[in-house]
This record gives structure tokens, sequence and C-alpha cells, in this order.
């Protein structure tokens, strides 16, 4: 059993809160005098459960909550710095990052304005630390479809790599019982014109036919989770054909009541349809498990040997928006990975 840390892997599932240290927070809520919920302080992490709309609604309060904790620059520069840290600890070597900038909008002069900023603490923070990183800009399903459309134009105004760029891709996230899939399908093709990667969140909280809404409407080349497919074969190989890869997280899956144990969690059934998996995190600061976890939990819980693990990194790197040639020398450190003297963890 070769070292997990030492595995190059890429996270393509990281939300922007959601990515913060449980210590920050408590920092930043202490700082400025903010009273948190007891579920982010005594009993961190917090029991969830996404099984009805008003366990989503309490998931969202927190997570609401602890976005209101980050008030200045600083703090948003130091949770970008300590999100590719953490990642850089886990083996991480390149990070995309979901955010809505709808969200910090108010507090930092606007979509436009906070975009910017986080896009130059992203650039700044990816030479600090080595790490390759990207920004993926996310639309609110539970809000009108007519912001999606002014948040995919903000996204293909800074598509790409390199100086003002960093937008990678464009997705769809919160509760995916709320609001019409088919709605979205305006902001997606803004997205597209721009070349940007299409990755919403789908086949979470609902099942296959959720999937195909999704796949039909928004032509995605990830899914956010997506892990619901493996319940109809169909759906399973369409996903398989259409080379549309899966951002799977354990934790949160298990957090959110959408399995009841890590060994539920489909993943060998995903893998033997020949369906690429990325693993992820999605919010560790509310499901308590970073990236690192994701792969341990998985190794466990389905006995994946070195080899298994090893195609898992593969397919976060062949999955991710990163460039040829970064996506060429991780695989090859992968390999090497692979290939080194089996060291016990």
């Amino acid at each position: 059993m070769r070292e997990l840390r030492a595995l190059p892997k890429a996270h393509l599932h990281l939300h922007f809160t959601g990515s913060m240290r449980h210590g920050t927070l408590l920092e930043l809520a202490a700082r400025d005098g903010i009273r948190l919920p007891d579920q982010l302080v005594n009993e961190w992490p917090p029991q969830l459960s996404a099984a009805d709309e008003k366990g989503w609604f309490r998931f969202q309060r927190l997570y609401d909550v602890a976005r209101s904790v980050l008030r200045t620059e600083g703090d948003l520069r130091r949770l970008i710095r300590e999100a590719a840290e953490d990642d850089v600890a886990d083996g991480g070597r390149w990070l995309e990052i979901q955010v809505d900038p709808s969200g910090y909008a108010a507090r930092f002069g606007g979509i436009t304005n906070v975009t910017e900023l986080i896009l130059d603490a992203v650039a700044a923070t990816s030479a600090q630390t080595g790490l390759g990183m990207a920004v993926v800009i996310a639309a609110n399903r539970t809000r009108h479809p007519l912001d999606a459309r002014t948040l995919a134009r903000l996204a293909a105004q800074y598509a790409g790599h390199g100086p003002g760029k960093g937008v990678v891709g464009f997705g769809l996230s919160n509760d995916e019982r709320r609001g019409t899939t088919a709605d979205f399908t305006h902001a997606f093709s803004i997205a597209e014109r721009a070349g940007l990667m299409l990755v919403p969140h789908g086949g979470e909280l609902r099942g296959p036919e959720h999937v195909r809404q999704v796949v039909e409407f928004l032509h995605p080349a990830r899914l956010g989770h997506g892990v619901r497919s493996a319940e109809d074969p169909a759906v399973l190989d369409s996903i398989v054909e259409a080379g549309i890869a899966l951002e799977v997280c354990p934790t949160s899956n298990v957090s959110l009541g959408v399995y009841q144990s890590l060994a539920e969690v489909p993943l060998p059934t995903l893998v033997e349809a020949g369906a690429t998996v990325a693993l992820g995190a999605d919010d560790p600061l509310l499901f308590g498990s970073r990236l690192l976890g994701q792969y341990a939990a998985m190794r466990a819980a389905h006995e994946l040997d070195d080899a298994r693990l090893a195609d898992l990194a593969r397919m976060s790197v062949r999955a991710s928006a990163a460039p040829e040639s970064v996506k060429a020398a991780l695989l090859a450190d992968v390999d090497a990975w692979l290939t080194a003297p089996d060291a016990q963890q």
C-alpha cells in the first residue's frame, strides 16, 4: 500500500466557501463577534441530511453563516491560500475551485470586482504554492435563469489560462430539486461558445432521470456528482458513451444521506461500466474531510489496490481543464508513483 499523500491528484469538485478550514471559520467569527451555531462549533462536523428540502435548507443555512465571516479582501485571499496549501498537503497538483460570485457581490463591489479579486488571488497562490489552479464560476439553480446568463457572460469574459484569465468552467449548483433544468440552457450555451468546460451538478439528490435532463439540456463535459447514474444501466452507458466525467464526492454523499455508508457509494459500479471518475471533497468545512480523505475512504470501503487508485488519479487529471502540458507531467508522475517500491502507510 503506497502512501496516498504522494499520489498526484487533480481536484475538480471543491466549493469556495466550503473549502474554508474550520479553524479559520472560528477565528474570523471571533474577530468580528459573529455568533456561530453549535453545529459549526461544538458539534462540528455537523450532522446533516438532504433527504428533503427542509434538510437542504438547514445545510444551506450553515453554508450562508460560514460565508458571512469572509468580510475583507484578506479573508478571501487567505481562504484561497489555505485551500491550496491543504490540497498540496494531500497530494493535489491541480485544483479547480468553484464559486458563485453573486454570494460575495454585495460586500466586495459587485460580481466583476469579486471575480477579479478571486482570479488575482488564485494566480498569486498558484505561484506561491506550485499548485496549478483555475476557477469554475457556478450559477445557482434556486435563482432566476437570467442570473445564470449574467454569470455565464462574466465567466466568458475571463475564460482561459494566462494573465487576467483563469476561468475554465461554468457550473450550476444548489438543490437539484429546485428550478427547471431546461431553463438554464441559454446560460450554458453562452459558456459553451466561450470554450468553457460545462460542469453542472446533477444526479446526487435526484436520480437517473435528472441525469438525463442535465445531459440533454446542458451538454456537460463533467457532472458534479452524477453518482446516481449507477441506478440505471442505460443512463450510465450513455454517460460512458458521451465521455462525461463524474465528480464523485463520497463523504458528501454519506453526510447528506444519499448513501448510508461509504461502502454503498457505487464507485466500483461506475468504474466497471467504463465511467471516468474524479474524486472530490465538495465542502470540507461542512463534511469534515478533504481530498486525501476521499481516496483513503474509497480504498478502505472498496478494498482498492494501488493500481485502481492510480487509475482514479489519472482520470481526475484527464477530466480536468489543465493545459495539456500540465496533464502530461501529472500523468507521468502518477506512473512514477505506481512503479515506485511499495511502502506501507
